[in-house]
Order: structure tokens, then sequence, then C-alpha cells
């Protein structure tokens, strides 16, 4: 049953935990704007993707929830704002605890074990949900062995998770097609990094970016020295500068890239590159900005993949373990990004860390990707 909107005038939107899925959520912050164009606004979002969200259009508020908050405290922050509904991004029995206890009258999410009796509205899943089942290191020996593809699961068309999250503001009357998600980064932002990071003057520099990581887990990492012998290869046919970019957690790994990658070009007697590691120094502002300013990110299955696409830079997307059928940069078959995958009998099989040798990645070279590469490089730069 579609909940009633008239006489709603401020409206909770829970957000989600994670940065790659807080950007699929943009176009759904959008489209409930759309359908409740004089409500009141306000996302309750953990606090580490509270800076994510300013400039969005669509929102009159943020309100960072910090790791160390109760769920009762939580809740308490929650009721005093006296909302008339709240929609809720998560899955979880957490987030659906925080608004029955907030005494928020109207809860609408997804209906889903252990939480259903807290939601006044709860929303069946959509008819093209697929679930992201982990394969047990069993079948993945199985398939191993039969040394074949077989047959694989039908992927419906929009399974991806953006219309994951449409579809669920599409039971408040939002329109449910879908948008590219968009995150806006100010020129004065960018100005900062300038400063900041020292980027050279010279506006012919075309920067691109090399994303190592993945919070995830090694079954979504494609080896390291994949990453420094393409930028080699890169480098090689072109001039450029390269950014390496990370968390705190990937500055060892961009260190061994940068590394090696000096390492091969000094042996090959060519000039010094312009490069900076900025691994484990960018706030999330900084790197919407700094993935701004790149020409093309090449990046694994994480975070930064759909934030580079949200402001627009093209993406090398390489995916391992998982499925960019529902967690592809930006909209479904955008032109402007390249999924690069290797699809072994066992991919995907959405695990943290491979039981068997990792060929979903090893088998993508640096010889397949630099063509790519090349080919978005010809591409016109987003405006």
């Amino acid at each position: 049953m579609k909940p009633d909107l008239d006489g709603i005038s401020r409206i909770l939107i829970r957000g989600v935990n994670w940065l790659g899925d807080a950007i699929m959520t943009t176009t759904a912050l959008l489209r409930l704007r759309e359908a409740c164009p004089q409500a009141r606004l306000v996302l309750a979002t953990p606090a580490k993707l509270a800076d994510l969200y300013l400039r969005h259009p669509a929102l009159d508020e943020v309100i960072p929830l910090v790791p160390r908050d109760s769920l009762w405290a939580a809740s308490r922050r929650l009721k005093t704002q006296s909302f008339d509904l709240a929609v809720l991004f998560p899955n979880s029995p957490r987030s659906a605890l925080e608004v029955w206890l907030a005494r928020i009258p109207r809860r609408l999410g997804y209906a889903h074990p252990w939480r259903t009796w807290l939601l006044s509205h709860p929303v069946p899943r959509p008819a093209a949900f697929h679930p992201m089942a982990k394969k047990t290191p069993g079948q993945i020996r199985r398939l191993l062995s039969r040394n074949q593809a077989g047959a694989r699961p039908v992927v419906p068309e929009k399974a991806h998770h953006l219309y994951h999250y449409l579809h669920l503001v599409a039971a408040l009357g939002a329109n449910p097609e879908p948008l590219a998600p968009r995150i806006e980064v100010g020129t004065e932002e960018i100005e900062a990094c300038n400063k900041k990071f020292g980027f050279a003057a010279d506006p012919a520099i075309s920067w691109l970016g090399i994303n190592p990581g993945a919070e995830y887990g090694p079954a979504k990492r494609w080896p390291w020295e994949r990453f420094a012998e393409t930028m080699s290869m890169v480098a090689a046919q072109t001039a450029c500068g390269w950014l390496l970019l990370g968390g705190g957690g990937d500055a060892e790994l961009c260190a061994r890239i940068e590394r090696a990658f000096r390492e091969g070009l000094a042996r090959n007697s060519t000039h010094p590159p312009h490069l900076l590691n900025l691994a484990g120094r960018t706030t999330l502002r900084e790197l919407c900005a700094v993935l701004k300013k790149c020409r093309l990110l090449i990046t694994n299955d994480t975070g930064p993949m759909h934030v580079a696409a949200a402001v627009g830079t093209p993406v090398a997307a390489i995916f391992g373990s998982t499925s960019p059928e529902l967690t592809g940069p930006g909209l479904p078959n955008d032109p402007h990004h390249r999924i690069i995958r290797h699809t072994p009998a066992c991919a995907p099989c959405f695990l943290r860390q491979c039981p068997a040798d990792n060929r979903c990645l090893s088998g993508i070279t640096p010889a397949q990707l630099v063509p790519v590469l090349l080919g978005l490089l010809r591409q016109p730069s987003a405006p």
C-alpha cells in the first residue's frame, strides 16, 4: 500500500553504510525530491559519508551518525525532529529499529526477515532483484575442475543496485526511470586541491588515476604489479601524469606501485613522470575533487570507482569476484566507462578472498587493458 503523502512535510532518509552504495542512492534522492518538492528532506548517514552529500540538490539537511552512538542515542536524535515519514535505504534491522524507536509514524523500507514488523509500509523486492549469492569453496572447486564455463544465471536488465533504490522511492510515487548518479564538485574545491597537493601548473597534463585497493577484500584487487606494468605501457605511448589513490590502508600498496613504476622508467631511460601518491592523504571531498581532475580512472570495483563516475570522469573498472551487472559504475551500459573482466566458471563468486587461484583477476593482463585505456583517452573530455 502506497503511503498517503498528504500532510507530509518532513521526510527522513536513512542512508547506507558504504561509499559505493551511497553514490548509487543519489539518483533515488533526486527522484524523491521531484515527488515531494515542498517537503523537507533530511538524510541520516554514517558520519564518514556525510561530506559526500554537500551540495546535493535534493537534500535540506544531513545528520551524521557517529559509530559510538548507541541505538537509543541515534533514535533520540531522530525523534527530536518530528519526522512524518522515514525511507530506509539499508536492509538492516537496526535501521528499522532506529526509526521505530524514534516514533516516526510512517516507515517505508524493503520487507526483510527480522524487520518487516517494524515497518508501516514494507515494500516487496522488485521483480528484477538478483541476489549477490556467495559460492562456497566446494562449489568453486567443482566448477573449476570441469574446465568449462557451463550455464550462467541470467541477470535481469534492471538488477543493478541503482534500480533497487529507485524501486523503493517509486513506492511513494516517484519516477522510477534512472538518472546518472551525480556528485557536484565546486571549482574552489579543485583549486584547493591544486594548492594542497602541488599539482603541476601545466593545464595540458592529463592526469590518470590509479585506485588499486578494495576494502571488501583481495578477491576484488587486481595484482599491484599489473597496475605498475600498465602505467609503464601507457606512459610509453602518451604523455600523462599519474595519481595513486586510496585510503590509509592502501598506502603500502600504492608505495609498491610507485617504486616499481619509477624503477621501470629509470631502467628504460625515460624522463621522470608527473606522479603523486595521494594514498591516505585526501578527505572524502578532496577525493571527489581529485577524481574530477582525472582524465580517466583505472580501478577495481570499489567506492572511488562510483565516485569517479558520479563526478563525470571515465572509468576503466576491473571486476573480479563481483558483478558489473549489479554494481557497475554510473548508469548501466554507460558508454563513457569500460568494464574489464575475465569470467571463469566460478565467477562471480562474491567472496572476499578466493579459495582457488584468483583466475578471474589473474586472467586480465596489462596487454588487454592498455588498448582499452588508450581508447578512453581518445574520447572527448567531459565538459
